[in-house]
């Protein structure tokens, strides 16, 4: 039996480049944010996550993220999102 994770990190980052000097983390990201499951699947099919301004739905096994809206926006080109599990507490 799997489970959902209830929590997220979603860091908002600068495009992606082989440069890169490892994975971006909150003191780095352009903008952070812990999200909560809502309970409710998002267009994309996956759970909905929302808090501190993002909304995402995210693929709970690969940690994708299928939508995103920041502050009710989708985001610009050459921004890009990564996702980091939060332990439950």
């Amino acid at each position: 039996m799997s489970t959902v994770p209830q929590r997220f990190e979603i860091l908002l980052v600068a495009e992606f480049t082989e440069d890169d000097e490892g994975p971006p983390t909150g003191a780095t990201a352009l903008r952070s944010a812990l999200v909560q499951a809502t309970g409710d699947t998002g267009a994309s099919g996956y759970p909905r996550y929302e808090g501190n301004g993002m909304e995402a739905d995210i693929d709970p096994e690969t940690l994708t993220v299928e939508a995103l809206l920041v502050d009710g926006s989708e985001l610009d080109y050459g921004m890009s999102v990564r996702v980091v599990a939060v332990p439950a507490v």
